[in-house]
C-alpha cells in the first residue's frame, strides 16, 4: 500500500501565495514550448501500422498524470501542456489521429493501457525492466535523476541516511531509486531515509521550500525547471545520475508500439522532434533513434 502525503487544499493555496512556492499550472516561469502539431501531416507508413480499431476511431487516447512540469502539467483551465504533451500531440498527428487526453493518477496509467482504456501513456515514464513486464516503451528522451535542496543546505544523494526526501508517488524515484539508497543506509547500520511521496511534483518541491523535507528527487529536466523557478530558494544537490530513457508506454507486443515508433522516428527524421525539444530548452536529452524498451535497469 502506498501512502500519499498531500497538502490540504487551503494550506496549499496559502503556501503558494505567501511563500512563492512552485505550482504545476501555466503562468509560472516554466517554459512549455509551443504545440505546432496542427501543421504536421500524417506519415502513411506509420498510419498503416495502427491497430484497426484505433485507426477507425480517428483518435488516440493518451493517459497522463499532468503533475510533472515542465514535461506534463496543466494550464489554467486544467488542460495538459508541456513539451512532453507537445511531442505526444506530434506523434498523434503523424498517425493521423486526434489526441484525446485523459488526466489520471500516475499509478493508473499502465493498468489503463493493459486494460485497453488508453492507447498510449505519456507521463515521463522512465523505461525500466520491471515496467517492461507490463507494457512496451517507445523511447524518446534521455534523462537522469537530480536532487535539489534548500540553498545552503548540503545534501549528498549518496549519503542521505536519516533525511526526509520528497518524491512524486509512483515515479522511479519513489519505487526504486530512493528506496535502494534507504536500504543501503540500513544495511550499513545507519538510519533509513524517510521517503515522503506526494501526488504531484509541485507538492514534493513545496515540501522542500516549506522545510517539510530536506530534499526532493526528480528527473533532471523537472528539477532544473523547479530550480529556475525558485532560484532564490533551492539548488541542485550534486550532479545528475542514473541516466535512463523516457518512453511512451503502449500495450505489450502490440501493433500500437510499432506505429508509435514509426511516427516518432518520422518526427526525428524531418527535424520536428528536435524543434520541439529546442523550443522548450530541453534538447540536451535528445536521442537519434526511436528505440523500444532500451531501459536496462
Amino acid at each position: 500500500m502506498k501512502i500519499r502525503y498531500v497538502l490540504p487544499a487551503l494550506a496549499a493555496v496559502a503556501a503558494l501565495t505567501l511563500t512563492g512556492c512552485v505550482n504545476n499550472t501555466e503562468g509560472s516561469t516554466t517554459d512549455t514550448g509551443t504545440d505546432n502539431s496542427s501543421s504536421i501531416k500524417p506519415d502513411e507508413a506509420a498510419v498503416a501500422l495502427l491497430p484497426s480499431d484505433i485507426k477507425d476511431s480517428g483518435k488516440l487516447v493518451i493517459g497522463t498524470d499532468a503533475e510533472y512540469p515542465p514535461n506534463e502539467y496543466k494550464d489554467k483551465d486544467g488542460n495538459p501542456i508541456g513539451w512532453g504533451v507537445n511531442l505526444a500531440n506530434a506523434v498523434s498527428a503523424k498517425l493521423g489521429l486526434e489526441p484525446d487526453w485523459r488526466i489520471m493518477g500516475f499509478d493508473s496509467i499502465i493498468p489503463s493501457i493493459t486494460g485497453d482504456k488508453v492507447g498510449m501513456g505519456s507521463s515521463s515514464f522512465t523505461d525500466t525492466i520491471e515496467r517492461q513486464k507490463s507494457v512496451d516503451f517507445v523511447n524518446f528522451y534521455s534523462a537522469g535523476v537530480l536532487w535539489a535542496a534548500p540553498i545552503g543546505k548540503t545534501v549528498d544523494p549518496e549519503n542521505a541516511c536519516g533525511l526526509k526526501v520528497a518524491v512524486q508517488a509512483g515515479t522511479y524515484q519513489h519505487t526504486d531509486e530512493v528506496p535502494a539508497k534507504s536500504e543501503k543506509c540500513v544495511a550499513d547500520g545507519k538510519p533509513a531515509i524517510e521517503i515522503l511521496p506526494f501526488d504531484g511534483q509541485a507538492e514534493a518541491t513545496n515540501a522542500v521550500v516549506l522545510g517539510k523535507a530536506d530534499a526532493f528527487s526528480a528527473d533532471s529536466p523537472v528539477t532544473l525547471a523547479a530550480i529556475a523557478q525558485l532560484k532564490d530558494k533551492i539548488e541542485a544537490s550534486g550532479e545528475a545520475f542514473d541516466v535512463a530513457p523516457y518512453g511512451f508506454a503502449t500495450k505489450k507486443d502490440s501493433d500500437m508500439t510499432k506505429a508509435v515508433q514509426a511516427a516518432l522516428q518520422s518526427l526525428m527524421d524531418d527535424g520536428t522532434y528536435l524543434e520541439i525539444l529546442k523550443d522548450a530548452g530541453v534538447e540536451a536529452g535528445a536521442i537519434e533513434k526511436a528505440t523500444i524498451n532500451a531501459g536496462n535497469f
